[in-house]
């Protein structure tokens, strides 16, 4: 990894390509992201750039979070992310990351959190088909079904598809185009679709399998 910023997911759009193509694209803010700290291997046991997103009031942020700010002589930050990039000699604390360190063609990789959707049953959360609609099946026809043999082995076995919570995890997409690069709105126009619901945070990397 050797480049990284933080963004926000504004929503998706279409745009025309030069021969007349549409191109589903989702539009990224990202940055400005100043460089809070940069983490040694002799200090802190790994190396890693710490990155800020969002200005915060500091009435928002606690002592040990403001400490870090003053003690770098940068303005308070709203969200913090590490990224252990392979090369750093060219980050310095104060330096301001903009969407101008990527490309258009460039692949990215993309994570998020995936939209919350709760306790979900096994047709939504795995894709399950219904039972079926005859008599003697009901009164539910959405069930898990068979659970198995009763005497041999007399348990549920593991990773058998169940009810249970449904998103909300986290999500890397991978291999994903920079069909444009904004840099006076600092946005990204990235080929397809990315995790999360509109106004998510989302990280964006270049690839790792380019």
């Amino acid at each position: 990894m050797n480049k990284a910023i933080i963004g926000r997911k504004v929503g998706m759009t279409q745009i025309f390509s030069a021969d007349g193509k549409v191109i589903p694209v989702t539009v990224v803010e990202v940055g400005p992201c100043p460089v809070v700290q940069i983490k040694t291997k002799d200090r802190d046991g790994y190396s890693a750039l710490k990155i800020g997103f969002v200005e915060a009031k500091e009435k928002d942020l606690n002592k040990p979070e403001l400490g870090q700010f003053k003690k770098s002589g940068i303005k308070p930050q709203r969200y913090l992310r590490e990224f252990r990039l392979e090369d750093m000699s060219t980050y310095e604390v104060g330096t301001v990351i903009k969407a101008d360190i990527f490309k258009e063609g460039e692949k990215v990789d993309v994570s998020g959190t995936t939209k919350g959707r709760g306790f979900s049953g096994v047709i939504k959360r795995w894709n399950q088909h219904r039972l079926k609609e005859t008599h003697g099946v009901g009164p539910v026809h959405r069930e898990v079904g068979s659970m198995g043999a009763n005497s041999t082995p007399s348990r549920v076995l593991k990773h058998k598809n169940l009810p249970g919570q449904y998103g909300h995890e986290s999500v890397t997409v991978q291999n994903l185009e920079v069909i444009r690069v904004d840099v006076e709105r600092n946005a990204l126009l990235i080929k397809g679709a990315i995790p999360g619901p509109k106004g998510s945070l989302v990280n964006v990397t270049d690839s790792v399998k380019s």
